[in-house]
């Protein structure tokens, strides 16, 4: 049976690594899986992902949402697959979806589709021309092409 704190991950929505570390401190055993997100990241979050993956035996999940051309988004996965990181977001579009495994590939890093950020409403996606339709739909049909494109979820 799966232990319940495999299952909780906590957000390190925090000013830094140090504020990080602290909260990380501060849970102890009670958890094992963290995510790190944008805001953190230019906070030390690569180093402190790599304190808690590889000096504490965590799971680290890091919420970077990257968009951009392929040969971009493969080169910046490959790079960040180096910290041994178990879930990292792009963008659901498919060659997005694509370019991640291909900078992925050779490592247990899953590839997670982010397919409409959720702060974004209708209105949102008509000022920025993204396709008509209900929210809903456009998020399935969305994730159905990041699955064919290879995202793990």
């Amino acid at each position: 049976m799966q232990n319940p704190t495999d299952r909780l991950i906590v957000a390190l929505d925090v000013p830094d690594a140090l504020a990080g570390l602290k909260l990380a401190d501060d849970l102890g055993d009670n958890v094992s899986f963290y995510k790190i997100g944008l805001g953190m990241l230019t906070g030390g979050g690569l180093a402190l992902a790599n304190e808690l993956k590889q000096e504490r035996g965590k799971r680290i999940f890091l919420d970077m949402k990257l968009f951009d051309i392929g040969a971009t988004v493969e080169n910046a996965v490959r790079g960040l697959a180096q910290f041994d990181l178990d879930f990292l977001t792009v963008h659901g579009d498919p060659h997005v979806v694509k370019a991640a495994k291909e900078g992925a590939s050779g490592k247990d890093m899953e590839i997670l589709a982010v397919t409409i950020l959720t702060s974004l409403d209708r209105g949102d996606l008509d000022d920025c021309c993204i396709k008509s339709g209900d929210v809903q739909s456009l998020v399935l049909e969305r994730a159905a092409k990041a699955l064919e494109a290879g995202a793990d979820g």
